[in-house]
């Protein structure tokens, strides 16, 4: 019956910044210090050095007490040191080594501060650095060397995840109307198969031990013009029912009549839509059409379906032309509950943009605008609806976001002249097709889905309030060829 929207609003960016990759840790063998990339020789194969003093780094395998300042580059090399330095260069540590995060970087990645870990115990004299091993593996720790690569890599996702979710701050989740109740669904198809049963006889009966041959699909092209089906929606479904039947080889009369039901539900199928609820606050619903098709009742018992889905309704008194117009609108909102907003004389657009107001003031979910009936053949008139719809329009950007037209299906043609004169004035979004109970035929549906689809929200069969169900193509079908 109606769908929703639910905005969640959040960021994306904790999804977005990488996380930092786990530095392992090389085994340190006892009374051996670890072994250090040392700062940069007069040809370093490492990045060249800055000018200014090597910032000097705890490194977290030694203790504070341990670190000491960095050794000269110009003291000579001693026996001592290259042999302490040597035994963790061949220790097997494939498990030790970090990831490939200092090995895949380019020079211009790496941090230009070099690192200075803890030199020779202040026993030992200096000793003169030793060039860097030609393999691009790094030794045991570059541990606090890779920790300045990881924070610099999520400083520059930082801000792309700050544009995406600049970008894409909210989502938007539709939510589909909920399953109706099996024994409501049950009475509702039994209601809506004895409105339609006049034109069901006349369609079914056709295919009872019938032949097919021409005399066929002339009593059918006779009994869909009769069911107010149009001749453009006649001449399309009979040209699909004869491909179909030779395509398919049919031979026999029922499955020419499940042939025809497949046909009619593709051709209804694109009148069928959900009317979305959520997607502004208020949502403002103009309702229009001509004199005596339902306006003020259907309105009434939308309501009542609205109210039943938690949404806040108010309604607006738009007819300040018809008599006693304002005083039905009124009960309909005693019924309900529900406030009218109405003035006793005026401006239908002035109620209309007082009304708009007060739902915004109040936090209204859906404000339904009542009209008054206009004859698409009466122009000033229609011009007048017009103003309605520009005013509606300056009280709330963007109303209305709904423009729904209420026709009466008696009327046969006329309904389907209707909508194209409504919709080319005030650009339709949804029907609302009223008293399929009474004589009418049902075929309209099928002229309008041909000439000019606009989707058909609501269906009525009665003056209950249950009697107002939502448009479904197979039901209908189903209900018109008795299925």
């Amino acid at each position: 019956m109606f769908s929703f929207f639910k905005r969640f609003k959040g960021s994306k960016a904790s999804d977005a910044a990488p996380q930092e990759e786990p530095v392992a840790e090389a085994p340190v063998a006892s009374g051996v210090p670890p072994v250090v990339e040392p700062p940069p020789a007069p040809a370093p194969v490492a990045p060249v050095a800055p000018a200014t003093a090597p910032v000097q780094r705890a490194d977290p395998l030694v203790s504070p007490a341990t670190v000491q300042p960095a050794a000269s580059p110009t003291a000579p090399a001693a026996g001592p040191a290259s042999s302490r330095i040597d035994p963790p260069v061949t220790q097997p540590a494939p498990a030790a080594r970090t990831p490939d995060t200092a090995a895949s970087t380019t020079p211009a990645d790496r941090p230009a501060v070099p690192v200075s870990a803890s030199p020779a115990p202040a026993s030992q004299p200096a000793a003169a650095p030793i060039a860097a091993p030609q393999s691009p593996q790094p030794v045991a720790p570059p541990a606090a060397a890779a920790a300045p690569v990881a924070a610099s890599s999520s400083a520059f996702a930082a801000p792309a995840a700050e544009d995406e979710t600049a970008a894409d701050d909210e989502t938007v989740e539709i939510v589909p109307p909920p399953a109706p109740e099996p024994a409501a669904r049950k009475s509702w198809l039994t209601r809506l198969k004895t409105g339609l049963s006049k034109t069901s006889s006349n369609l079914t009966g056709i295919f009872i031990g019938a032949k097919i041959d021409e005399d066929l699909y002339e009593e059918l092209e006779t009994a869909l013009l009769m069911s107010d089906a149009g001749v453009d929606a006649t001449e399309f479904l009979l040209e699909s029912l004869r491909e179909k039947v030779r395509s398919e080889r049919l031979t026999d009369p029922q499955q020419v009549k499940t042939a025809l039901r497949t046909l009619l539900i593709d051709l209804l199928k694109p009148l069928e839509k959900s009317l979305m609820l959520g997607r502004a606050q208020p949502l403002v619903m103009m309702i229009a059409g001509v004199n005596g098709a339902g306006k003020t009742t259907s309105i009434g018992k939308l309501a009542k379906h609205l109210q039943r889905f938690d949404q806040s309704v108010l309604l607006a008194a738009g007819d300040t032309f018809r008599a006693a117009a304002r005083e039905q609108l009124a009960i309909w909102g005693e019924r309900n509950n529900v406030t009218v907003v109405a003035q006793e004389s005026g401006d239908p657009a002035a109620v209309i943009f007082d009304a708009v107001g007060a739902a915004r003031a109040r936090k209204i979910d859906v404000l339904m605008a009542d009209t008054a009936g206009r004859l698409p053949t009466q122009l000033h008139l229609m011009e007048e609806l017009r103003k309605v719809k520009r005013v509606i329009g300056k009280a709330q950007d963007g109303a209305p976001h709904e423009v729904l037209l209420v026709i009466d299906a008696n009327t046969g043609q006329n309904a389907l002249a209707q909508v194209k004169s409504f919709d080319d004035a005030l650009g339709l979004t949804g029907l609302i097709v009223t008293k399929l109970d009474g004589t009418a035929k049902g075929g309209i549906l099928a002229a309008i889905a041909r000439q000019r689809p606009v989707p058909v929200y609501f269906i009525g069969i009665g003056e209950k309030v249950e009697d107002l169900q939502p448009f479904s193509a197979e039901e209908f079908s189903d209900a018109l060829l008795d299925f």
